[in-house]
């Protein structure tokens, strides 16, 4: 309990050698300041990151540098293997500057979890030393892997895979066929695998254009008759190799979505931040008063404030109680996994009424390219269609409440 706690408040990871035993520890940059100290440059780089719908190659190699795509990746590894928490406020900081570049961090550490169910040993000589884990890829099984000798024969098209442009690994979902005879388990239900494959050996497809998010890059990709060996494999929510709070399947939609809501929350207070300033500095067409001396516009920006922060407080509460329960190894966490995935969605969608409120106080003023609000509405009515923010998660979480059986896994 002391090492776990001690992750959440120091951010230190012990590289491992293939004998297992700990060498010295290896302090990594503070992810948080990394991330603040990363803002003005993503902030001047947010017209070529819309314009080119991907990071630009100079701010994903200083995101990289400061661990912003790996930061759950095992310290086994080499890797930091940060709390949810610290990982939540690293996320928020830089979606505070743009929603692109924060949902790139989101998505390639949150699945940089699921390298703890590969060996240790392999991961560091398949992931260098140090580390470079930038991971894009799909949970879904919209492709086929052939059972053969050693691994799998995969081939498929993929959608949604955010960041594959500056990521170095595609990890993706596969249906597992026996002599082209789709594998199935007890309940007859389809078995299947993710698979870890080089991004070079995929064909990445330009099929990105959308209202927000732009910059996320997160085209389809396909694979065409190619092999992945055995242990480049794991089943998802199966038991991890990895013994860490962090890696417990049984939280790992909690782990994972947690910046989810940072990525929702840090555009929510970029939004803020940005009619603070519109409201010290413009009137409107029709009057000189400023925005801030109107009583409407006073009392959306109270109004806001309260909901950022109020979704704010019960996501570091429920996900702190969440990686407690991880942390002291509690038999049933149930509990604490229902508020957890409550405050994500909860998270999410209240962001998008807070970035609404303010985005009609400003007026006609909202439209414009350069006052940066449009972009933070374009993509705040982007991220909430992830499953993450569906409203469907509150009638899961009525359904435990109520004592019924959930209608999805992991809750």
């Amino acid at each position: 309990r002391q090492h776990c706690l001690a992750r959440a408040y120091g951010a230190t990871a012990t590289r491992v050698e293939p004998n297992a035993k700990p060498m010295t520890t290896t302090p990594f940059p503070d992810p948080v300041g990394a991330a603040k100290s990363l803002r003005p440059e993503i902030i001047a780089a947010r017209e070529e990151i819309d314009g080119s719908r991907r990071l630009p190659p100079a701010l994903s190699a200083a995101m990289t540098k400061a661990n912003l795509f790996q930061l759950y990746m095992p310290a086994s590894m080499g890797g930091p293997e940060i709390d949810p928490i610290t990982a939540y406020h690293a996320v928020e900081q830089v979606s505070i500057a743009d929603g692109s570049a924060g949902w790139c961090c989101f998505v390639s550490s949150g699945v940089s979890m699921y390298s703890g169910w590969v060996p240790p040993q392999l991961g560091r000589e398949l992931f260098g030393n140090p580390p470079d884990l930038r991971i894009a890829g799909s949970f879904r099984p919209e492709g086929t892997a052939r059972a053969v000798d050693g691994g799998y024969r995969v081939n498929g098209r993929w959608d949604f895979a955010s960041g594959i442009h500056h990521s170095n690994w595609l990890f993706f979902n596969c249906i597992v066929l026996d002599e082209n005879v789709p594998r199935r388990s007890g309940d007859g239900s389809h078995i299947s695998r993710m698979m870890m494959l080089p991004v070079e050996q995929a064909e990445i497809h330009d099929s990105w254009s959308v209202m927000g998010l732009r910059g996320t890059g997160s085209n389809d990709f396909s694979v065409d008759d190619r092999f992945v060996p055995e242990d480049r494999t794991f089943a998802l929510f199966s038991t991890p190799l990895e013994t860490g709070p962090l890696f417990n399947p049984r939280a790992s939609i909690v782990m994972t979505w947690t910046l989810l809501a940072a990525n929702a929350l840090g555009m929510a207070r970029g939004a803020m931040a940005t009619l603070l300033q519109l409201a010290t500095n413009y009137g409107s067409p029709t009057t000189p008063t400023l925005l801030r001396d109107r009583a409407p516009v006073q009392e959306v920006i109270g109004e806001a404030e309260a909901i950022i922060n109020c979704a704010r407080a019960y996501t570091l509460y429920a996900v702190g109680k969440t990686w407690a329960a991880m942390c002291e190894g509690k038999a049933d966490p149930g509990p604490e996994i229902l508020q957890g995935r409550l405050a994500v969605t909860h998270a999410v969608r209240e962001s998008v009424r807070a970035i609404d409120l303010l985005y009609h106080a400003a007026g006609s003023h909202a439209v414009r390219q350069r006052n940066d609000l449009e972009r933070y509405f374009r993509d705040i009515h982007t991220a909430v269609q992830h499953i993450g923010g569906l409203p469907s998660n509150y009638q899961y979480g009525g359904q435990v409440l109520l004592g019924l059986p959930p209608g999805a896994s992991g809750w």
